[in-house]
């Protein structure tokens, strides 16, 4: 079973990655921002909370993040796997993480960390859009729609997230650093993480990746 866990700061490629590996190996792409971003459009008033904590560029508290994640992996298309985007974020989620992993038989067996340096993210971050209406992510320097502003696969205006805006981002890296780095140490203690080089062409880096997932299955 491939049970994993993909860190990395914001615009190190997690994205990219998660979506052929959900595709390759059958296993479904669990992305916590989405979920928040879906609570969010709700309107209701737990999507209204998380909605303000999100454009001051924080995180959203543990207790409510593992709730949501523990919610969706009981779900039947998680039995045989899954790829966590964007959790856990702290040490806190880690640790309740891995005690509700053992307790739903849902633990991970894999974390794959991809590194990028500062400057590369900021770049990236700045010049991502993405499409509101189905979800499609775009880059203006690295992965430019067929028509400029417009979604390739069903036409709607591409965005930049509010999350994606210059001070958004730095507020964002400086809780990832803050918060989330010293998740690699106690994942390194346990066995399970693999880092990789997240400034690799993206097809390059995938062929890395598709190497150790091999012997995962």
């Amino acid at each position: 079973m491939l049970a994993i866990v993909l860190m990395g700061p914001p615009g190190a490629g997690k994205g990219t990655h998660a979506k052929w590996m959900a595709e390759e190996y059958q296993i479904p792409h669990i992305s916590t921002g989405d979920m928040f971003r879906a609570a969010m459009s709700s309107g209701s008033e737990l999507g209204l909370k998380i909605k303000a904590i999100v454009d001051r560029g924080d995180l959203v508290d543990d207790d409510l993040t593992v709730a949501l994640v523990r919610e969706r992996l009981l779900q039947d298309d998680c039995k045989n796997g899954y790829l966590l985007d964007g959790f856990p974020r702290t040490l806190a989620q880690a640790e309740a993480f891995q005690e509700m992993g053992r307790e739903i038989d849902r633990a991970p067996n894999l974390v794959l960390n991809l590194t990028c340096p500062d400057d590369v993210l900021l770049k990236r971050i700045g010049g991502r859009r993405v499409c509101p209406t189905c979800g499609a992510s775009y880059n203006i320097h690295t992965m430019k729609p067929q028509k400029e502003g417009i979604c390739d696969r069903c036409g709607s205006q591409l965005i930049q997230r509010k999350d994606d805006n210059p001070s958004s981002f730095e507020i964002r890296l400086r809780n990832y650093y803050a918060s989330t780095e010293p998740l690699l140490d106690y994942y390194r203690r346990q066995g399970l993480l693999k880092e990789f080089d997240g400034t690799e062409a993206a097809n390059n880096l995938k062929i890395e990746l598709e190497t150790l997932l091999a012997s995962y299955r």
